[in-house]
């Protein structure tokens, strides 16, 4: 027999996987478990979603009567508390709050597509670095959001046609698992048809088939981005103190001013807008020590690496909400007016994928999953080893910043006494030797200076590289999950031809520009810094050589 609840207070959906519910009605419960406060059921109309669990009363006397065949009782709801009981329908608890509760907090990437839209009342300080809307968890693999089993848009009604596709693909199967990410990220609504949207020419992407496979359609007006030093600013009479980025895009050539929390809003919004596209991890934040000129310095070589990954990349560096975060000056209307676009944007979940033009031919999806195993084994290692590789320079270089710097300098100290004993000889021929010893001395500690400052120069580079690629590979287990996701239900399916296959090979097509766009970045980035790193290297010692050199034409100049 169906579990039954019965409803206390009116609740409006507003987000993705919601339902509408109203006071008195009887809602039928497809689990009695709670998730993070919220239920999921079926209401009088037949719909089904998630509402809040505290807004309904579980009809208890069914509940006991549900016995299994041992005579044993099943599992039960939690009462409502007594607070939530005696609340009337006119004070109902706060929704709002509610949906809080499967968002996630800190950190910089990953968490809930359920986004808050914030205040428009200050177009900066409604976007403090706590904020929900500019927290960076809200994305994949991080808290498991709320997402929804079934997605329709808000605010609009499904018609008949899709109702009865809805039903038509209940026979393909669903995954249970509400958190997985192929559920979460809109993969399988999209699958199964549910997707629905209008997408204007302007929003489409296409993946053309290159040489190599599928690739995203290169950009034909490609640019760059500059960061500036950052300068502090302050506000509220000096109350406030903050750090300014001046940013200046080469295709407008005009500066626009951003905080750390306008590039974590920003990443929010890419995070939900692309299920299938690595967007780059941002800089951790720091909440104190973030005035530090060491942290100031690292933080914005973090984002130049950043802003280099999202100029370069064919779909992040074309889409409206990049642009807008580009290119929008001081004008706080204008701001405003982008800002509420990119937060009610539909084109986010499995309505992105409703965005991707393929190529005429379908891919070979036995091809497919050889690929995506050959990308997971190649990502894995890649991992691995860069934890290796980032753990043998940071001991390096610690050792040249502390050990080589103060053995160097020993041997330097040592020479100087040696020369300060053979100064107690008044014997005039000497006297060249004597400072051609103690010149040797402070050679060698200069060269461990030169050791100590060096691996600014040529391993801190690429630490952050490694770091900025960790960022990336953590993003594609949940990518590459969308896509198996896909092939799952197609093989499970065979008799299921025509537009399911058509819809996985969307995903697939996607899926594997997105590989093949890492893939060129990564020998991009990784030529061009090893190269630099050699470069530096090189550099060092002929510096060291030069030092040397000098140290030894004394022992000639002084004869």
């Amino acid at each position: 027999m169906a579990l039954k609840a019965r409803v206390l207070y009116d609740f409006h959906s507003e987000n993705p996987g919601e339902i509408s519910i109203t006071e008195k009605e009887l809602v039928t419960l497809f689990s009695e478990e709670e998730l993070d406060g919220w239920l999921e059921g079926e209401n009088s109309r037949g719909e089904a979603g998630l509402f809040p669990a505290s807004y309904v009363e579980i009809l208890r006397d069914q509940i006991t009567s549900n016995t299994n065949n041992n005579g044993l009782s099943s599992p039960k709801i939690k009462a409502p508390t007594p607070t939530q009981t005696s609340q009337t329908s006119h004070s109902p608890p706060d929704a709002q709050s509610q949906r809080g509760l499967g968002a996630g907090s800190g950190g910089s990437g990953g968490g809930s597509f359920h986004t808050s839209q914030g205040s428009d009342d200050d177009w900066d300080d409604d976007w403090d670095d706590g904020s929900p809307v500019a927290d960076a968890s809200q994305g994949l693999g991080r808290s498991p959001p709320l997402y929804p089993v079934t997605t329709s848009l808000p605010g609009r009604r499904e018609s008949t046609q899709q109702h009865q596709q809805a039903k038509s693909s209940a026979t393909v199967g669903r995954n249970l698992n509400r958190f997985s990410t192929f559920v979460k990220s809109g993969g399988e609504a999209f699958l199964l048809g549910e997707a629905s949207a209008f997408v204007k020419d302007g929003d489409r992407i296409c993946v053309a088939m290159g040489k190599h496979g599928p690739e995203w359609q290169e950009d034909p007006y490609p640019f760059m981005c500059t960061i500036d030093d950052p300068t502090k600013q302050t506000k509220f009479k000096g109350m406030k103190s903050y750090m300014s980025y001046g940013l200046t895009p080469t295709h407008t050539n005009v500066q626009v001013n951003r905080r750390y929390k306008h590039f974590d809003w920003l990443y929010a919004r890419l995070v939900e807008r692309f299920p299938v596209i690595s967007v780059p991890h941002l800089p951790e934040k720091q909440a104190t020590g973030r005035f530090e000129e060491d942290f100031i310095s690292k933080r914005r070589k973090g984002l130049i690496w950043w802003m280099n990954h999202m100029t370069s990349h064919p779909v992040l560096a074309r889409c409206d909400v990049f642009q807008h975060f580009l290119t929008c000056g001081a004008d706080e209307k204008a701001w405003k007016m982008g800002k509420r676009k990119a937060e009610r944007d539909e084109l986010v979940g499995s309505n992105f994928f409703l965005t991707i033009s393929t190529p005429a031919v379908p891919l070979d999806l036995q091809e497919v999953e050889s690929k995506i195993e050959g990308f997971k084994s190649f990502t894995k290692r890649m991992d691995e080893n860069i934890v290796v590789v980032n753990t043998t320079i940071s001991e390096f270089a610690r050792k040249q910043m502390t050990g080589f710097k103060k053995e160097y300098q020993k041997v330097g100290q040592s020479f100087a006494l040696l020369g300060q004993a053979f100064e107690l000889d008044q014997q005039t021929y000497s006297a060249g030797l004597n400072r051609a010893i103690a010149y040797t001395g402070e050679a060698y500690e200069a060269v461990g200076e030169y050791f100590a400052e060096q691996p600014r120069q040529d391993l801190a580079p690429i630490s952050d590289l490694l770091d900025l690629y960790r960022g990336h590979l953590a993003n594609f287990p949940d990518i590459i999950h969308v896509q198996k996701g896909a092939l799952t239900k197609v093989k499970d399916c065979p008799k299921q031809e025509g537009e399911l296959h058509d819809r996985c090979n969307i995903i697939s097509c996607a899926t594997l520009a997105e590989i093949q766009h890492f893939h060129r970045t990564r020998v991009r980035d990784f030529r061009s810094q090893m190269q630099h790193h050699l470069r530096e290297q090189i550099v060092f010692f002929q510096k060291i050589t030069a030092k040397l050199e000098d140290a030894l034409q004394k022992y000639d100049d002084d004869q």
